[in-house]
């Protein structure tokens, strides 16, 4: 599926972020790694819903709310979501294409 290449294309912005803010491409590259490393372990290994260990890393008025304030301005969930749907719509016409063969 196309997973994969979204948590990469996520895993991307996030070290460009990491540079944009003054860490070089080194440094980058290894903490937007081990943060969803980090992230996606703890949400393999817990029961809590992926929601509130957001809610439970995000301080009230702090820096991750602003960030998070961001994204949800940005309608990231709503971009991904279209991603998906896009992803699909393809896959079904390659599906016909390669029964009609």
């Amino acid at each position: 599926g196309s997973g994969p290449a979204y948590v990469f294309y996520l895993i991307e912005a996030l070290q460009a972020a990491a540079v944009a803010l003054g860490l070089n491409e080194a440094q980058a590259k290894q903490l937007s790694i081990a943060t969803f490393k980090g992230a996606s372990q703890l949400a393999a290994m817990s029961t809590t819903p992926v929601e509130t260990l957001r809610a439970q890393v995000t301080s009230k008025g702090g820096t991750t709310e602003q960030g998070i304030l961001s994204l949800e301005a940005s309608q990231v969930k709503l971009a991904i979501l279209l991603a998906a749907q896009q992803a699909e719509k393809r896959a079904k016409i390659l599906g016909d294409e390669l029964g009609k063969s």
